[in-house]
Formats: C-alpha cells, structure tokens, sequence
C-alpha cells in the first residue's frame, strides 16, 4: 500500500526548487532604433520613430519560451522633415489622434540557426492587427555599463509590411506599397 503522504512531500519537494525563470530585459530607446523606409517616386525615404518601449522576456533553456511586446508612440515620427512628418501624423497616414499607439506582441519565438530568432507575433497599426514574423539576430547577452547590470542585444531585425493591409493608401503610384520596418535593440536586465 502507498503511503499517503509520500505523493504529498513529493509535491511539496518539487514545489520548492527554485523555478526556471526567464530573464526580463527591458528595451532601452536610447541605444535601439525603430526605423522604415518606403519608395517615393523612384527613391527610398526612410524614417524613425523616437519614443517606444517594451520587454523581453528569453528563456536562454527553452527559446520557445520567449517572449517580446513593444510599444511605440506613432506621433513621434520623424523623418527629419517638419513639413512631412506633420502629414504623416494626420489620417492621411498614421492618424495619431485616433491612433496614438502601434504595437506588437509576440506569439511565438523560434531560434531557426544559431543565433538567429524568428519572432512572430500581432502587430497592431491604425486599428488593424496583422500576424507578422520579425527574423532577427540574437547578439547575445554581456555586461552594462553601471556595475551588475546585463545588456542585451537584437540585431538587423526587418520585415516588410504592405501599408494598405492598414488602411493606409493615400498617394497611390507615388508611395510604394511595401514598407520595410528595421529592429535594432538593446535591453536592460
């Protein structure tokens, strides 16, 4: 016969190893970048935006566990032109009064090569929300700057969104459709 107890000492044993947690990073906007570039006439304009944030959670034991949510302020455009990024905070483009916000969270993290991530998740523009897949480079981990600080870094992440799939369709045969959105970050542990 079982022993009633063991199962319930056995659970509390389990239950008091210290858990597996994953390491939480949080983005620093100072040393990342959030930036785009789409084909006017027959160049490409690119564009940043300057306030956004947001977490990442790695599991370095279990990548899948993973996870990645960002914020970024769509009225703080700039393209290092007043007159435009005026234009593109009106509902001609990002409508930042009505849509103050753009964001995306992860559903998925896969390492598909050493190193390299692709991470999918729900990206939200204007309203609408798209699955999109970010590949991108794992940098690794290292040191900060303050004593016991942990830095780390996603690299030469990019992927290309059609901006009609947002509702964002002024100056058709001038702007191209395709915009290409590039990730560059460093996190703070």
């Amino acid at each position: 016969m079982r022993h009633p107890f063991r199962a319930i000492l056995a659970t509390l044993a389990l239950a008091s190893l210290p858990a597996l947690a994953q390491d939480t990073y949080k983005i620093d906007p100072v040393h990342s970048e959030v930036s785009f570039k789409i084909r006017h006439l027959l160049a490409k304009t690119s564009g940043r935006f300057t306030k956004f944030g947001g977490t990442i959670k790695m599991d370095p034991a279990n990548i899948s566990k993973s996870s990645v949510e960002v914020t970024i302020e769509a009225a703080s455009i700039n393209t290092d032109n007043e007159g435009r990024d005026k234009h593109l905070k009106t509902a001609d483009f990002f409508d930042v009064e009505k849509f103050p916000t753009i964001t995306f969270k992860s559903t998925s993290v896969k390492e598909v090569a050493k190193g390299k991530l692709e991470v999918t998740g729900d990206f939200t523009l204007r309203g609408v929300t798209k699955r999109i897949t970010f590949p991108i480079t794992n940098a690794g981990t290292q040191p900060g700057m303050k004593p016991g600080t942990v830095v780390a870094g996603f690299i030469d992440g990019a992927v290309t969104i059609n901006r009609n799939d947002f509702g964002i369709k002024y100056g058709p045969g001038v702007l191209g459709d395709d915009v290409t959105i590039s990730l560059n970050i460093e996190a703070g542990k």
